[in-house]
């Protein structure tokens, strides 16, 4: 019988009666292992902006501070009382946080092809991975070349994925371009690195200068700085040029989706586009995928009446294109790990620093440039 570590330790987000969050960390207590699984030693995972989302919710971060008081490891956050109401339906559930990671395999089940992975170094995704371990299905990991670090592949799945997602939701759905917002982002970053390999147009958003020098210095043609007092008139001659109608929007809440969707419309007009008191004939779609910001989304319908926004989220995306297609999306994104889609980190904190207040600030800012990668056996 398998000896399972007893060492381990997984980090949890609370949402509390009282309007408090705590963020605490929790003993593991590792399940026997079923004949097909395996059990990872979590050497390196991520912290994306979905991870803070779940991490800390509504919560100020700015409020953040040690629970003394608590047996094991607390910060404890305040929640201001008119965005209690979005945590209500996890209160009292202590959420295990982290979407992605890697490391090695230290034990495994019966079946064979458990067995031939103990020593290997793996990337896997699926929540839970801010922990010393994490149990997850020997099918379920993507093995990386002998010789690699878990560092290479601790952004392997969810980032690289999504890229590879918006491309096909755009085939699969008859449009011919892209428009991509906080695009200077790390996943920004691989979309340009990704569309230039396969002949993409792509439209990026972003809000700063600084942020259109990275890109330019990626290959990328169309960028518009929404900062900019021009940005509108820009965005609609990057949309002449590229034809772009469909939109993946990281942001949320705010102005910049109706914005889109105007430009799109107006865009259109100037092609020459169908045009009746509904608007031009173009099916024009805008899918949301983040919440870097928490406010409404708003729009004042001034592009006609062919229009759509969603949500997007990669798991249906997956589930939808089948395993033919997932098996050949993962060993893409192992053959170009050191190119299209690679990372690269601010610093490396571990277990303890993420209860840490003064460095909770750090890690949670959603800077470009500034992205934190945690090591759980740090």
């Amino acid at each position: 019988m398998t000896t399972l570590p007893t060492d381990g330790r997984a980090l949890f987000s609370t949402a509390r009666n009282d309007g408090t969050l705590a963020i605490t960390l929790e003993p593991q207590v590792i399940a026997p292992l079923g004949d097909d699984e395996i059990l990872v030693r979590i050497e390196a995972t991520p912290i994306n902006p979905s991870d803070l989302g779940l991490l800390f919710g509504p919560a100020d971060v700015a409020s953040a501070r040690k629970d003394g008081s608590a047996t094991n490891a607390t910060m404890l956050l305040d929640i201001a009382p008119h965005l209690r109401r979005m945590v209500a339906s996890r209160v009292g559930q202590a959420m295990p946080v982290g979407n992605e990671g890697a490391g090695t395999v230290v034990a495994a089940g019966a079946s064979a092809s458990a067995q031939a992975l103990i020593g290997r170094v793996v990337a896997t995704f699926g929540g839970a991975m801010y922990g010393t371990y994490r149990t997850v299905r020997a099918a379920e990991a993507l093995v990386l070349p002998e010789g690699s670090s878990a560092r290479e592949g601790a952004s392997l799945t969810v980032n690289p994925l999504t890229a590879m997602a918006m491309v096909g939701t755009m085939r699969r759905e008859g449009y011919s371009a892209l428009v991509h917002t906080a695009a200077a982002s790390n996943l920004g970053q691989m979309l340009v690195r990704y569309c230039l390999s396969e002949g993409v147009a792509l439209v990026n958003i972003v809000r700063s200068q600084a942020q259109v020098d990275i890109l330019k210095a990626l290959g990328a043609t169309h960028i518009v700085d929404s900062s900019q007092p021009d940005f509108f008139e820009r965005l609609v001659e990057a949309l002449v040029e590229t034809g772009a109608t469909l939109a993946f929007d990281a942001i949320g809440g705010g102005k910049l989706v109706g914005q889109i969707l105007t430009a799109m419309e107006a865009a259109q007009m100037r092609k020459g586009a169908a045009f009746s008191v509904y608007g031009t004939n173009v099916h024009k779609q805008v899918y949301i995928y983040g919440a870097l910001d928490l406010g409404p989304t708003e729009f004042n319908r001034s592009f006609g009446l062919q229009w759509g926004i969603a949500g997007f989220l990669l798991t249906p995306y997956l589930m939808k294109v089948g395993l033919e297609e997932m098996v050949a999306m993962r060993a893409k994104v192992i053959a170009h790990r050191g190119d299209i889609f690679a990372s690269s980190y601010t610093a490396e904190i571990g277990l303890d620093d993420m209860v840490d207040p003064a460095l909770a600030q750090a890690y949670q800012a959603k800077a470009t440039g500034s992205k934190y990668l945690l090591n759980p056996s740090k």
